[in-house]
């Protein structure tokens, strides 16, 4: 037989990778596996800039990568394996405590015991005590007609099984504490879920409502309810209603921005006395929230007030990042940030050490760089204060509960996604720390009782929210937070490590006494992670209330307690029963701190640019504050 000729080789077009776009395309799918190749480079970090993580570069992993990032939107960022982990892990141990397990069956006889006493005492006329207390933050039960029947039973069988489930889900021996935590707060949610509260012909208050309104109150809200879901589903972000306008009624001390990068605005504001101290004061919030937490409304001011006390003040307002700037890093705040501002004030006053101050994150921030500055023998820091600000993370209170390596891989493959942690992917977990109040009784004034939200100079700024950079807020959780990198003496800056311990200048710690963001025990362990002579003032409040403590407040109080340095160390526990609370705002404690750091007074300093010929700059609060 004769062969067929045989076909020379054909060779086939190499392919190219396509140019990366700046999202996820989740309509690219390709028809078979052959054509993967050209389809999976698409699926990068945004902005056409390689991912941060190594395995990203890999095709499978670009997978893996994009995957997760779909689940971690549909989850609002929380990790489902985090939640299967610490449940399971939660039944395991409780499975094999027989000994728990009975007391847990004593407990639920006696919760069962407390509420039939309570019923048999209501139905004979009688007004027996309640067996179970609602917690500190939970306001759902306020109204009056949850003393009555049969509202009153309903009531306590919810907080009576409310409690049978905290202490089904406490710590048991070889139960990881962070899991016993997470199976207690998942149970809350889920128990919140059911609430009598959220369901109007459970609740008294809805239905005295509604018998005084005949149903309006359910129309309006079902109005704010379509209000709502149209702006969730939209991505909608409310803009700052006009009765509380940025630079007019809230952030309007008067002041220049005297420097502008890509990062940040430099804000100095106006003198209001006609001598000044010689120091100035830099200002460094935190980047999560806009700046203008510590310039409100005029009567409570930070930064006002603090500039009638005669001091020349500047303040960072950090940019609203978008997804172009995704690859910013943690030390890109720190050198574009920090250490650029403090090289402007030097440029406008020449010489002049600075009084450096700042607030929960942008503490942290400032830490590191005084004491980067501290190991390279740069003095320009006259103090430091930081407020509501840790350094440690070990006992970073109830945000642990959303971080272990599962969450922030999510987290990270989210954030690979879009550029940036968005504005709902944040706020949803603080208010899930508080959802009682935050949540339920919210949606329950304004669903069923038809009650609008009415905005206070506080709501407005904790609903204008910012973004993160995706690689600072993983540099952020992973080293910082989930590593705790700094006190364990492994946080490198420049390629080496840094001390706390290396700071000499005298330093004042602000911490808040209901703080579930920086609980103050875990502010309080700045004393154990530094020598320098330092000043503790644990003040009444919380987070943000607690700061904002305006002298002639009705109900303030603080302590404030002195360590030389190179004293020893004393616990939390100690220094508590130790010092006793004094009335009043811990404000001027506080500036009498730095009256006794500070030099003569010299003549008020106007704002001015920070190079002679510069252009005008905007009037504060700038143009940063204003990106929605």
């Amino acid at each position: 037989m004769t062969r067929p000729p045989t076909r020379p080789p054909t060779r086939r077009p190499s392919r190219k990778p396509t140019q990366t776009p700046t999202r996820l395309r989740p309509a690219l799918v390709a028809k078979d596996a052959s054509q993967l190749p050209a389809v999976i480079p698409q699926l990068v970090a945004p902005s056409g800039k390689p991912a941060e993580r190594e395995d990203a570069k890999h095709h499978h992993a670009a997978i893996d990568r994009g995957v997760m990032a779909s689940l971690a939107q549909m989850t609002a960022g929380l990790s489902p394996h985090a939640m299967f982990d610490a449940w399971n892990d939660w039944a395991m141990h409780l499975s094999r405590a027989p000994g728990r397990q009975l007391e847990l069956m004593e407990r639920a006889q006696a919760n069962w015991l407390k509420l039939s006493q309570f019923a048999l005492a209501a139905v004979l006329g009688k007004s027996p005590e309640k067996p179970f207390q609602p917690g500190p933050y939970d306001t759902r039960w306020s109204h009056e007609g949850w003393d009555k029947a049969p509202f009153a039973l309903w009531q306590q069988g919810f907080l009576g099984l409310q409690d049978w489930w905290q202490a089904a889900t406490a710590d048991l021996p070889g139960l990881r504490h962070q899991n016993a935590q997470r199976a207690g707060f998942m149970m809350r949610q889920l128990l919140d879920t059911v609430s009598p509260s959220n369901f109007p012909l459970a609740n008294p208050e809805i239905l005295e409502k509604t018998r005084k309104t005949h149903g309006r109150n359910l129309i309006d809200g079902a109005a704010h309810f379509a209000d709502d879901a149209r702006h969730i589903l939209a991505h909608e972000h409310r803009p700052v209603p006009e009765a509380f306008a940025l630079g007019k009624v809230l952030a309007c001390t008067p002041g220049t921005v005297v420097f502008r990068n890509e990062l940040m605005e430099l804000i100095q504001y106006a003198p209001a006395t006609e001598m000044v101290h010689a120091e100035p004061v830099l200002i460094v919030p935190a980047w999560i929230m806009k700046y203008y937490i510590l310039d409100l409304s005029p009567e409570n001011s930070f930064i006002r007030w603090l500039v009638s006390q005669g001091y020349t003040v500047f303040c960072i307002s950090w940019c609203n990042p978008t997804a172009d700037q995704g690859g910013v890093s943690l030390e890109d705040y720190r050198t574009q940030g920090v250490m650029q501002a403090v090289k402007v004030i030097n440029e406008i006053l020449p010489g002049q050490k600075i009084h450096a101050n700042g607030y929960c994150l942008g503490g942290t921030l400032l830490a590191i760089a005084a004491a980067t500055m501290a190991r390279n023998h740069d003095d320009r820091f006259a103090s430091v204060t930081l407020m509501a600000a840790q350094v440690d993370f070990a006992e970073a209170g109830e945000l642990l509960l959303f971080l272990d390596e599962s969450q922030v891989a999510l987290l990270e493959d989210l954030m690979w996604a879009q550029g940036y942690l968005d504005r709902p992917q944040m706020s949803g977990a603080f208010a899930a720390i508080r959802s009682e109040d935050l949540i339920w009784s919210r949606a329950t004034r304004r669903y069923f009782l038809g009650q609008p939200d009415l905005p206070t100079d506080m709501t407005v700024w904790v609903n204008d929210t910012t973004r993160m950079p995706a690689r600072m807020h993983s540099e952020y959780l992973r080293g910082v937070f989930l590593e705790n990198r700094i006190t364990a003496g492994r946080f490198s800056v420049e390629g080496r490590v840094i001390a706390l311990k290396d700071m000499e200048v005298p330093m004042f710690v602000v911490a808040t006494e209901t703080d579930h963001i920086a609980p103050w025990r875990s502010v309080y362990k700045t004393s154990l992670f530094t020598d320098c002579d330092l000043h503790f003032l644990l003040t009444k409040g919380g987070h943000n209330g607690g700061i904002l403590s305006d002298p002639g407040r009705k109900g303030r109080h603080y302590r404030i307690g002195h360590r030389p340095a190179g004293a020893h160390y004393r616990d939390p526990d100690r220094w508590l029963a130790t010092h006793d609370p004094k009335p009043g705002s811990w404000w001027p404690e506080w500036a009498q701190w730095l009256d006794g750091l500070s030099d003569d007074l010299v003549p008020a300093r106007h704002p001015a640019a920070a190079q002679p010929g510069d252009p005008p700059r905007d009037p504060a609060p700038g143009r940063y504050v204003m990106v929605p």
